[in-house]
């Protein structure tokens, strides 16, 4: 999302509460001046990234006990 300096200034907490969700691009004049950003945003697509990695049908441990029969 792209915002203007004074709209930030009008609803800081609206947007801080966006960027923990998405990155916030702040312009003055037309230009890009900063960025708000989840400081953990890398964690939280990491953590996305392994949804639906073992299947429903087997359990945390039986996945577990599978993962370290390969090793």
């Amino acid at each position: 999302m792209t915002i203007t300096a004074t709209d930030l200034k009008e609803n800081l907490s609206k947007y801080l509460t966006l960027s923990v969700t998405e990155d916030v691009y702040i312009t003055k004049n037309g230009r890009v001046l900063t960025m708000l950003t989840n400081p953990f945003q890398d964690r939280v697509n990491i953590a996305k990234s392994l949804f639906g990695c073992i299947p429903a049908d087997i359990t945390p441990e039986e996945a577990r006990e599978e993962r370290l029969d390969r090793i």
